[in-house]
């Protein structure tokens, strides 16, 4: 009984009165990113041109859109809540439309 509680102890006290640890999405558009989590909008994109990730405005109506991915970057940012990612024929890309 006595080892057991030295256990309990020992797993509890070093956590003892510390905050708990979470990321808060505090990142303004324009802001370095490495995934969605970090960004106000949700949508952390990638310039394909020098690799760089940044906090981005998710998408509006007719723009293009990605689904968002289980990525922690996109290169083109899921569409505004109320909006669907769908493409209208197989021609063209998909783009945010009025649910």
């Amino acid at each position: 009984m006595a080892a057991a509680l030295v256990l309990l102890a020992g797993a509890l006290l070093p956590g003892w009165g510390s905050a708990p640890q979470c990321r808060a999405k505090v990142k303004i558009n324009g802001a370095e990113c490495s995934h969605h989590s970090e960004c106000r909008s949700d949508c952390c994109l990638v310039d394909l041109d020098t690799g760089n990730t940044f906090c981005a405005p998710k998408a509006k109506v007719a723009m293009a859109c990605l689904l968002q991915t289980k990525g922690a970057t996109n290169v083109i940012c899921p569409c505004q809540r109320g909006l669907g990612c769908t493409s209208k024929n197989r021609s063209c890309s998909r783009q945010c439309h009025i649910i």
